[in-house]
């Protein structure tokens, strides 16, 4: 395997990010065409990895592809020169990172730029060019390679936003810079903010239309402010000198979301943004004002879909109602609690993936506080869907990854604490709540505000960080505490006495706290005290760092996950069947793997200690010390399976993604199509039955498939294939039965197309057979007295099946034909079958030509003899196994008025007859050796699928 070493796209770390297709088909083994899938899924899944890099160092929608990186640099006028960086280009956005680390960042929304221009090149200024925006400023890059390309793209790029979400520029409402509110992106000169309109067909009614009248226009704590409730204090100076620092620094660095963000910016963060300004520089910081002015009216039409209807995820809402900020006056009131109704309706009604999760009332009740609510909900889509991804659902795996990497934070900067507490785990039951809520559910609201000021500059950084800081300030305490319960008592108590001198309102009482101080006094610590020490003793950690940390802990995590619902998921089989656990473990990997797929590790600054359980060919190539490029193989791969892997890495709604839902009950998360269930059952059913396996496998899934939806679960699957292997002959038969009825059976099964077509068959032969030693047996008065045995004993509580009508017989017959083949008793199985399917006519003959003449039937005794048939009549279905009908070439007579049918009962007497069928479904089976054969054969189905992938898809027709 050889590597050519180049730039990475992005630039956040280094390493390979090409590969030699020739070398890559020589180390595994594949075909040029495997290699070049091989090739393709791992560019694909570095390309994505460099995404969320970008969109994680930037803050930016989920939705955004990066689409060029340059080196450049950029003027700066605070420092009065141009600062060395790169620029990265995407579809909404562009981006300026220093290469020094926290020199500076700029966030450009194509929606905020007026212009993009290039200017006269000179060896002072060489290949230079402007970006203008709407707040009067602009932004001059310098040193881009193959700058007319790059303008060129992005001015196509600034014409699409433009004409998807068109804006009218007004400075007609201007409002100075104390008032609480921003009116969009843009900001206007050095002082004001100007207003940006959404221009559109409507008049200006009708856009007033939009908003609805019982939306809350206004922060609750202004409100709050206003009613008297909150009186001010001596602290109120201290917001008037934070508001005079923050009005310099607009003025120097600008006050839009292009505005120049360094250490600056990052100082006055961490000291607390002033009450005023507070939800507006959320909304700057996260760019959830970006979503906010390109969606009008969109979350008014919300609440008016949502509210009003009742579902699991409302009911949940409204038990969460009340309990989200109790101890805050503006949440005793109906004002309060209805705006944080219609924000989280709101938000499960646009998201039903998530829906409502505990700790989103928290947190949205902070964010109404500051923000209109209308914001209030676009900061909560930001928090959700790309500040804290999959955070919110019902198996918090974001939480967990960031648990884990927490742990191993601790390892690195608090040795000493992690030696004495040699069992993190007990710390991410106390920390789980800090992330989820943002230290506002064990924190005094008036502090844990700051730390939310921090989380949305800093992002999820800040809240690592401030952890760390709040664990190293109890080490002691922590090191020599006897249990978990105590260390929890410390650090529950340390963190409800931390207190805001600043904060100009009186300190709300706080119900957070686990333990009463009635012991002794605890010491008060100040926020602005502890966010500054987690800045300067844990504050060197890159994004870059984080999201590395972040990919290797997933995958543990998701490893994790997946061995719990494995062993839920057996628990609740393994009663129900006669499978070995140990087999039933290599069916539940077989049934969640059953499409083999590529699978590339990135290229990362990390060991990838992840053990493969599946029959991959892994191949290493070490790169140093510490990076490893990692590439499991499987021996084909299509274009789903790519899908499907880079859905498991990055969390993406995908229809390929849809047989797996953690949010079903254990047993049925993982689901497989009609396809998937073809091969797997090709794979491990003891029914094989040649081309005929195909057919088969599709009216099983038809059968198993009993609320139509084209998918089947584990259970369904294993039920199944434990009659195959482990059921009585009785139960093995009535399976086969009802493979050959609805729904199984349909009147456009492909196998059926020539038997169904035909007229009804028909035969005179007795019930009277020769043998070839001359003797004759008669069944009939046998066959008699086994059925009314069966009726005896069958259980009055089963629902009866319906009787199979000839077509369906012929079917089922040919099936039974197509098991037989290669057997070594297949001679004897062959008469067998001739033998008990000439019964079974006769019998449904008999029946039908009762049906036709009413109460004229004959006696069973009267029944008319025809002459003894020959050996080749015997064989009904001799030619079924060539592709041929039997008989085909004959004339078949016109089907009687009544219906031809034979019951289970009929089928089950008449093969009890014939020892030869007895002994072969009451013979035992060997599952272990099928799953030996099908860990080895997986791939050679996959390869065999892959010549078939033009073929249209299965159709599951409803009978």
């Amino acid at each position: 395997m050889c590597f050519q070493k180049e730039e990475p796209a992005v630039g956040f770390g280094s390493g390979c990010s090409h590969m030699c297709q020739t070398c890559a088909g020589e180390s595994t083994g594949l075909t040029s065409t495997g290699a070049a899938y091989t090739l393709r899924t791992k560019m694909d899944l570095e390309a994505r990895a460099q995404n969320e890099f970008f969109r994680a160092f930037f803050r930016l929608p989920r939705r955004e592809k990066l689409h060029a990186v340059l080196d450049c640099s950029l003027w700066t006028p605070f420092s009065r020169c141009h600062t060395a960086g790169r620029m990265f280009a995407s579809d909404s956005y562009i981006c300026f990172a220093s290469k020094e680390a926290g020199c500076c960042k700029v966030i450009l929304p194509f929606r905020e730029v007026v212009s993009i221009e290039k200017m006269e090149d000179t060896s002072l200024l060489p290949n230079p060019i402007i970006v203008s925006i709407r707040s009067k400023m602009a932004f001059q890059f310098i040193e881009l390679t193959d700058r007319d390309s790059l303008v060129e793209s992005l001015l196509a790029r600034l014409k699409q936003v433009h004409a998807d979400h068109p804006v009218h520029y007004d400075t007609t409402q201007d409002e100075d810079l104390t008032s609480s509110v921003f009116h969009s992106t843009s900001m206007c000169g050095d002082h004001r903010f100007g207003r940006i309109e959404m221009v559109s067909s409507q008049n200006s009614e009708e856009r007033e239309k939009e908003m609805s009248p019982q939306l809350h226009p206004e922060a609750l704590v202004a409100g709050f402010w206003r009613s008297g409730s909150q009186s001010p204090d001596s602290r109120l100076p201290r917001e008037q000198i934070k508001m005079r620092l923050w009005n310099d620094h607009f003025v120097e660095y600008g006050r839009t979301v292009c505005m120049f963000r360094t250490e600056k910016i990052r100082k006055l963060v961490a000291m607390g943004i002033p009450e005023s300004l507070r939800g507006k520089l959320w909304l700057l910081f996260s760019d959830a004002v970006t979503d906010l002015a390109s969606h009008p009216g969109y979350y008014g039409n919300l609440v008016e879909e949502s509210m009003g209807k009742c579902c699991l995820v409302t009911e949940e809402i409204e038990r969460d109602l009340h309990r989200s900020l109790p101890e805050h006056p503006a949440f005793q009131n109906e004002t309060g609690i209805a705006a944080l109704r219609r924000v989280l309706t709101a938000y499960a009604h646009r998201n039903p993936r998530i829906g409502y999760c505990q700790s989103m009332n928290i947190l949205t009740s902070l964010l109404l506080l500051y923000t209109e609510e209308e914001e209030a909900f676009w900061l909560l889509v930001a928090v959700c869907e790309r500040m804290l991804p999959d955070y919110f659902n019902h198996r918090v795996i974001g939480a967990q990854v960031d648990q884990s990497v927490f742990e191993e934070l601790i390892k690195e900067q608090l040795p000493e604490l992690a030696e004495h507490m040699q069992d993190l785990s007990a710390l991410a039951s106390i920390s789980l709540s800090w992330f989820l809520t943002l230290f506002l559910s064990i924190m005094p609201l008036e502090s844990a505000v700051n730390v939310v000021d921090c989380f949305f500059y800093d992002g999820i950084k800040a809240i690592f960080q401030l952890g760390l800081a709040v664990l190293e300030a109890n080490a002691e305490d922590l090191c020599s505490s006897k249990d978990d319960s105590q260390a929890l008592m410390v650090l529950s108590r340390f963190l409800d006495h931390i207190k805001n001198e600043d904060s100009p309102g009186p300190p709300l009482g706080s119900h957070h706290a686990f333990f009463s101080d009635d012991q002794e006094p605890c010491p008060m610590t100040d926020i602005a005290d502890l966010i500054r020490d987690s800045y300067e003793k844990f504050g060197d950690q890159s994004v870059a760092q984080i999201e590395h940390m972040r990919c290797k802990h997933r995958i543990r995590v998701l490893q994790g996950h997946e061995d719990t619902t494995k062993q839920n998921v057996l628990r609740v089989v393994i009663p129900e069947v006669s499978v070995l656990p140990e087999d039933l473990e290599e069916l539940y990997d077989l049934f969640k793997l059953c499409r083999p797929f590529i699978c590339v590790g990135l290229t990362m600054n990390i060991n990838f200690n992840y053990k493969c359980k599946t029959n991959f060919k892994m191949h290493f190539q070490k790169k140093s010390q510490d990076k490893c490029v990692i590439i499991m193989v499987s021996n084909s791969v299509l274009q789903p399976e790519r899908e499907h892997m880079m859905s498991c890495y990055w969390e993406q709604p995908r229809p390929v993604a849809l047989r797996h839902d953690p949010s079903r009950p254990y047993a049925e998360q993982y689901r497989i199509d009609a396809r998937q269930f073809a091969r797997l059952f090709q794979l491990v059913s003891p029914w094989t039955c040649g081309a005929h396996t195909e057919i088969l496998a599709e009216r099983t899934f038809r059968l198993l498939d009993e609320n139509v939806d084209h998918l089947i679960e584990f259970k369904a699957f294993v039920s199944c294939l434990d009659v195959m292997y482990n059921g009585e002959m009785n139960e093995k038969i009535k399976l086969l039965y009802r493979l050959h009825i609805p729904p199984a059976l349909t009147e456009n099964d492909r196998d059926s197309q020539s038997p169904l077509k035909n007229p009804l068959l028909s035969t005179s032969r007795p019930l009277v057979f020769g043998k070839s030693s001359g003797d004759a047996v008669d069944y009939q008065k046998q066959l008699k007295q086994m059925i009314k045995d069966l009726a005896k004993e069958k259980d009055k509580t089963e629902k009866e099946l319906p009787k199979m009508s000839q077509r369906e017989f012929i079917q089922f017959c040919k099936t039974l034909y197509s098991m037989f083949h290669e057997d070594p008793e297949e001679n004897d199985l062959y008469q067998a079958i001739a033998t008990v399917t000439t019964l079974l006519l006769q019998i449904g003959e008999v029946g039908q030509r009762g049906s036709s003449s009413g109460s004229c039937s004959q006696e069973a005794g009267e029944e008319p003899q025809a002459p003894v048939p020959s050996p080749e009549q015997d064989s009904v279905f001799a030619g079924t196994h060539n592709g041929k009908s039997p008989r085909e070439s004959q004339a078949f007579p016109e089907a009687a008025q009544g219906d031809w049918t034979v019951s289970l009962e009929h089928i089950l007497a008449s093969l009890l007859t014939e020892q030869s069928l007895v002994n072969f479904f009451e013979k035992p089976l060997d599952i272990k050796s099928k799953l030996e054969n099908a860990k080895i054969n997986q791939y050679s189905l996959k390869t065999c699928a892959m010549n078939r992938q033009s073929q249209p898809e299965l159709k599951l027709s409803s009978p």
